[in-house]
């Protein structure tokens, strides 16, 4: 397994951090920092979106014949690693690095031509429509269903922890379009209008104060048939290849290197009276660090296998459950660190607009919302129950 860069992938390095220096402005960058919730605002985030599309870097990880980048997997690698190094803005991941590889693997001619331009540009800004109330992890459950009326479907039902549904113009869901002895093979997956009549939103407020995520209810919502992707009743097939992209897609370990060295800084400032000198601190950092730096390595494992045509397979499943489990450790420590600052609350969002003296200086206004909110990681894409039972079955063959 080599793992070196080469002279070509160095000059890329330095390409790539050209750019973000040209382009990622200083209030992308505050923002980003001032933003607890996983993904960026539609302001904040489309705005690095447009950036990267007018470069031609809109879409790691797609066909160039659709709109990505001719990179190989090395100079993805460098490119997702240096853009969480600086600090940049998410982009629309659900757009981009979710429904998007599934209409280019599944989708007709016109759905590509309709629906990739406009998740490259920014036009559209998908969410999510998976889980229900009673069905989360066991997915095929799902109750939502979309009954046949003449070149349309009827759909009724709800969507749950929908995150950024009150921001989006557009849903991919998975619904049930028959009733079969396998649940998995009555669903379908189909693309929403989220200005279609009959849809409502509501806000669910998360424990760390923030509006991410939603209830999403449709009564009597017509879509048309033609923006089922692929067969009718093959959903779950086609939902099962989004959520590896959703698990797998991104380079952890950089963005994880950042937070924990955000945290380092603050145990060695004396905003927090110097934490780095208690040793369980200090330990503790230690421990979450070589966590990475494993992490780390199984992410260039999988680098190396796919430049020799590999599948990395159940890999996603471990790169997952560490990612979250790590995740979770870190903003333990933030808490840990910051000591009595933690009681402090602002709940004004988002706090980079906020047009008052915060409670607690502006460095550490962040810490407890990400704790708080990073109690979710092991639950969403997939729990961790849910993960050791993949990687039980697939990498170990229990």
């Amino acid at each position: 397994m080599d793992l070196s860069f080469s002279a070509e992938e160095r000059a890329f390095e330095k390409e790539v951090r050209g750019f973000i220096a040209d382009n990622l402005t200083p209030e992308m960058k505050r923002a980003t920092a001032l933003t607890p919730s996983v993904f960026s605002d539609p302001d904040i985030g489309m705005a690095w979106q447009r950036a990267l599309h007018k470069r031609g870097w809109g879409a790691p990880g797609w066909p160039v014949s659709y709109g990505g980048p001719d990179w190989t997997p090395a100079q993805r690698w460098i490119f997702e690693a240096e853009c969480a190094r600086a600090g940049v803005p998410n982009i629309n991941v659900m757009g981009v690095k979710m429904v998007g590889p599934v209409i280019i693997g599944f989708g007709s001619q016109e759905q590509k031509d309709f629906y990739l331009p406009r998740i490259l540009s920014g036009e559209d800004y998908w969410c999510q429509g998976y889980s229900e109330p009673g069905s989360g992890s066991d997915l095929a459950s799902l109750k939502t269903r979309a009954v046949r009326d003449g070149d349309h479907y009827i759909v009724n039902g709800t969507k749950i922890w929908t995150t950024h549904a009150h921001h989006a113009n557009r849903m991919f869901a998975l619904v049930r379009t028959n009733d079969t002895e396998r649940q998995q093979d009555g669903i379908s997956f189909i693309l929403i209008d989220m200005k279609t009549p009959g849809i409502t939103t509501r806000p669910i407020l998360t424990i760390g104060g923030d509006h991410e995520v939603n209830q999403v209810f449709f009564d009597d919502v017509r879509v048309p048939i033609a923006n089922r992707v692929g067969e009718e009743g093959k959903g779950w097939t086609y939902g099962k290849y989004l959520l590896e992209f959703e698990r797998g897609a991104g380079i952890a370990s950089a963005k994880l290197r950042e937070a924990l060295r955000t945290i380092s800084d603050l145990a060695e400032s004396d905003v927090t009276g110097r934490a780095i000198d208690d040793p369980d601190i200090a330990l503790r950092m230690s421990e979450v660090e070589v966590d990475i730096d494993a992490l780390e390595m199984t992410e260039l494992r999988v680098l190396s296998a796919l430049q020799t045509g590999q599948n990395p397979g159940a890999v996603s499943s471990i790169l997952k459950l560490r990612n979250s489990e790590i995740r979770q450790a870190v903003t333990r420590l933030g808490v840990d660190v910051i000591g009595h600052d933690a009681l402090a609350v602002e709940p004004v969002r988002p706090l980079y607009r906020l047009n008052h003296e915060p409670p607690v200086p502006e460095e550490i206004l962040t810490v407890v919302p990400e704790y708080l909110n990073g109690r979710a990681y092991t639950i969403f894409g997939g729990s961790s129950e849910i993960q050791r039972e993949i990687i039980a079955k697939l990498v170990l063959g229990i």
